[in-house]
């Protein structure tokens, strides 16, 4: 009896606390703009708990594996290998392209981080179901911390990279650079706002993520990663319809690709072609990458409400 008691009395002094607390409501935002700064402070009280979250999604993903970390290597290096030896020899592209390995090397690493966080964060809110039908928590903190997590790779990837470049003479300090930084921006805003988005709309559409995966896989070989853009201008021309080549540009994606190709590879390529202006599309797309994580949290805040009744 003397432990019930005291589970009795642990229990009663938990509600005395729970009772002594004020009861607090979140008011409804007046309009969209004081919305999402509501949501930014908000995850900003929860940064340390992101943190943790992005810990959680790092460790667990390697978690009980003999190679750990090794596994966000291996399988880029493996397309690698593949892109080379298809694309690169037996079709030989590599002939029309300088130093073929970093190029593809350099545009399979920005877009693998592309890829990973959209479909990571895809799937965020339904892999988190436990805690968003328990705890009240900010929700967009479960696609951020994926977020985290693809940028973790991200680094590890870059390691690779970086040496790549620095073995074949690519990789020069200048400010040439700034388009790497710019390609990495542009990039983690689409990621973010796009991501937001299809979260929000898998928990009530669950077959959002598997069309992710399929979208995934067309816009790479829509990006100019295993083959050059002039390929795609001089078709367009061929076709007819240049001005679809403005339009192929002008793809954030394609954008970032080649900003990190000015980056990382063209320094040893000096007949490399870019397109015109390439700084300016940059900062545009950025633009309306800020844009687009607004109306992503603006659509994510207004389906959030039934999380919990979907999942």
């Amino acid at each position: 009896m003397t432990y019930f008691n005291e589970m009795q009395q642990v229990a009663d002094e938990r509600m005395r606390r729970l009772a002594s607390l004020e009861l607090t409501t979140r008011e409804k935002p007046k309009n969209a703009v004081s919305g999402f700064i509501t949501a930014i402070k908000e995850l900003r009280e929860h940064r340390d708990l992101l943190g943790l979250l992005v810990r959680r999604e790092v460790v667990g993903r390697y978690k009980d594996s003999v190679l750990g970390f090794a596994w966000s290597l291996i399988r880029p290096l493996t397309q690698l290998l593949i892109y080379y030896l298809v694309m690169g020899q037996f079709l030989g592209a590599a002939r029309s392209i300088e130093n073929f390995a970093v190029y593809i090397f350099t545009g399979l690493t920005l877009y693998s981080l592309f890829s990973e966080t959209l479909t990571a964060m895809t799937g965020s809110i339904i892999a988190n179901a436990g805690l968003v039908k328990k705890v009240y928590l900010p929700r967009e903190i479960f696609p951020l911390a994926t977020l985290g997590s693809s940028l973790f790779n991200f680094v590890l990837q870059m390691v690779i990279l970086i040496a790549a470049a620095a073995f074949t003479g690519s990789l020069t300090f200048g400010w040439h650079l700034m388009y790497g930084l710019v390609a990495v921006v542009i990039i983690l805003l689409y990621g973010t706002g796009l991501g937001l988005i299809l979260a929000s709309t898998n928990v009530y559409f669950r077959d959002v993520q598997y069309l992710v995966e399929v979208l995934m896989m067309l816009l790479m070989w829509f990006s100019p990663i295993v083959y050059s853009w002039t390929f795609v201008h001089d078709a367009f021309v061929s076709f007819g319809v240049p001005w679809l080549t403005e339009v192929y540009i002008n793809n954030p994606v394609t954008l970032a690709v080649l900003g990190f190709q000015m980056a990382f590879w063209s320094p040893s390529s000096p007949t490399a072609e870019f397109p015109p202006e390439l700084m300016t599309r940059m900062g545009v797309s950025i633009i309306f990458g800020l844009l687009l994580v607004w109306i992503g949290q603006r659509i994510f805040a207004r389906l959030q409400g039934n999380f919990a009744q979907e999942l």
